[in-house]
């Protein structure tokens, strides 16, 4: 008997500013491993999130997330003005953990970033890629069921990317959903068991990630990635 999904949208459509943006969405998330969700810009990839996460309520259609704690990390990550251990320790707060719980799970995850010698710095002064490698650190002191990412490394150095990747894989490993909007197709590729296409707030593809990458059977989803993967022949890959 199949585990449950982590994630099930069904029928979901959203508008904003009179204009239609998801369109009868419908797709799972398996309860385990990493699902990429990819598509033109535009496509509702990020407003899907923020439904899923309840941050915008649909029109119509049902959205179900499994129990347990959800981590989003968005693009721009949003600190408080305080240090990089007290932003970790905060996320914390709700699970009531003793202090001693607390401090040595703001130190794992400082660490598993590469941001220790950093834990006593403004976190508001970090770079960009800082900013967003103590958001991942945050999504993974908590240990959520769900992890939401949207674009987690477009801001980041190759170094900084690998670092997140492994991140986003031990979390996965370990038993974390992870559902990743990414236009690193390269990136999808490493990380990403199932893959789901959106065009025009549709799931237009929906599958096993080598086959929609390399053998996508709808004509949306290989226009989009003739775009992105030009080196592609989807004739000689299929």
């Amino acid at each position: 008997m199949s585990a449950a999904p982590a994630i099930r949208l069904d029928g979901v459509s959203l508008g904003l500013g009179g204009r239609p943006i998801l369109d009868r969405l419908t797709f799972d998330v398996p309860a385990r491993g990493v699902t990429a969700l990819i598509g033109p810009n535009g496509a509702g990839k990020s407003v899907t999130l923020r439904v899923i996460d309840g941050l915008l309520r649909p029109d119509s259609g049902t959205v179900h997330v499994g129990p347990g704690r959800t981590a989003f990390v968005f693009q721009r990550t949003a600190l408080v003005r305080a240090s990089a251990a007290a932003n970790v320790a905060l996320a914390l707060g709700p699970l009531g953990l003793s202090r001693g719980e607390r401090r040595e799970r703001v130190a794992a995850a400082l660490a598993r970033v590469g941001l220790s010698e950093r834990a006593g710095d403004a976190a508001t002064r970090f770079s960009g890629g800082e900013q967003q490698r103590l958001a991942l650190a945050r999504a993974w002191a908590l240990r959520p069921a769900l992890l939401l990412l949207d674009e987690p490394t477009a801001s980041l150095d190759p170094g900084a990317t690998a670092i997140v990747e492994d991140l986003i894989t031990e979390m996965a490993r370990d038993g974390t959903a992870v559902l990743l909007v990414s236009h690193n197709l390269g990136q999808v590729a490493r990380l990403a068991e199932i893959s789901v296409v959106l065009a025009s707030g549709r799931a237009v593809e929906h599958g096993p990630t080598r086959t929609t990458l390399y053998s996508p059977r709808t004509p949306e989803a290989r226009a989009y990635l003739t775009g992105e993967l030009p080196w592609t022949s989807f004739a000689a890959a299929s």
